[in-house]
């Protein structure tokens, strides 16, 4: 199944960067009025979404959420409506914890950006390296470890990732367990950037991860929120970092510096991060998205209902 998506896929771009005018000539024709089906879809959809504002409980209450001001939160089964259905995301067998978005966005704006909300339980994660990890020096690795992970990416049909550099250098609060940083990234020859921001939350059995999808232009914006998106979401009494208890629970086999090089690649975080790619790819051609949605995807399966 994953095959006959990867070349569909490849199939689509062909179309849509080899053979413009013909693509062009394609929609044209299925597309005679303004009010497509596309677009009809899209509307339909986001009316049924149910935002909640408040306290909300995230995985059965190992943490919390009290969504901030200027926020509204989609839980998890809508959240993977969003990143696989409207953003073209690859179907994923487990929804998000949820995701923020802006009050004054909706996920079928072009300029909309979230925060998607997932738990990876990878053990407690000691922090000891944190205090001398030189940033720099890190990033010069994770720079020449590309042409390995990009071979891999090629070979699953996908265009290579290079790391321009930090977005926002990473920053650690030792007494909160926070870390956040941000890369900015370059999808094969494409000229937008794209902006990989991630949070991390560390927790007694594993931790929060928050990532940020939005482009270059929304950094300010994104980083602009990030301490009061921090002080609200938090693991809750029983599972939080220093609950940690030695003679039962598992030490996870990586520190900060491995969580920020990426050892550890979180399957959310790299679909989100691809989900982002492929909006930017389709924008402005809504009616071969809709085609590309109705193969992938076909209707909508149980996961969906009570969207």
């Amino acid at each position: 199944m994953f095959v006959m998506q990867r070349n569909f896929l490849i199939i689509l771009l062909f179309f849509l960067f080899v053979s413009p005018i013909t693509m062009e000539a394609a929609i044209e024709e299925e597309e005679p009025t303004p009010n497509t089906e596309a677009e009809s879809d899209s509307v339909s959809l986001e009316s049924l979404f149910k935002y909640e504002t408040g306290a909300v409980e995230l995985k059965d209450g190992i943490a919390t959420i009290q969504v901030p001001q200027g926020f509204k939160y989609l839980n998890g089964e809508q959240t993977k409506v969003v990143l696989e259905n409207l953003w073209g995301n690859p179907p994923s067998e487990e929804a998000p914890l949820g995701m923020l978005f802006p009050l004054d966005k909706q996920p079928t704006d072009e300029d909309c950006w979230g925060i998607e909300i997932t738990f990876e339980q990878m053990g407690y994660i000691k922090d000891d390296d944190a205090k001398d990890l030189d940033y720099d020096e890190l990033l010069s690795s994770m720079q020449a470890d590309e042409a390995e992970i990009n071979e891999a990416r090629k070979e699953m049909g996908f265009e290579p990732v290079y790391i321009i550099g930090w977005a926002s250098p990473p920053f650690y609060d030792q007494e909160s367990k926070k870390l956040h940083w941000a890369k900015e990234l370059k999808f094969g020859e494409d000229e937008i950037h794209t902006l990989n921001y991630n949070i991390r939350i560390l927790g007694r059995k594993g931790m929060l991860v928050l990532n940020a999808i939005g482009t270059m232009e929304q950094l300010e914006e994104i980083k602009t929120h990030t301490p009061t998106i921090l002080a609200n979401v938090n693991f809750s009494p029983g599972n939080q970092y220093a609950d940690f208890d030695p003679s039962i629970d598992e030490v996870a086999a990586i520190g900060i510096g491995g969580l920020i090089a990426g050892k550890v690649l979180a399957k959310a975080g790299f679909f989100a991060l691809l989900a982002k790619f492929w909006k930017l790819i389709v924008a402005g051609v809504i009616g071969v998205f809709a085609f590309a949605r109705r193969i992938l995807f076909g209707q909508k399966d149980e996961s969906n209902k009570g969207v």
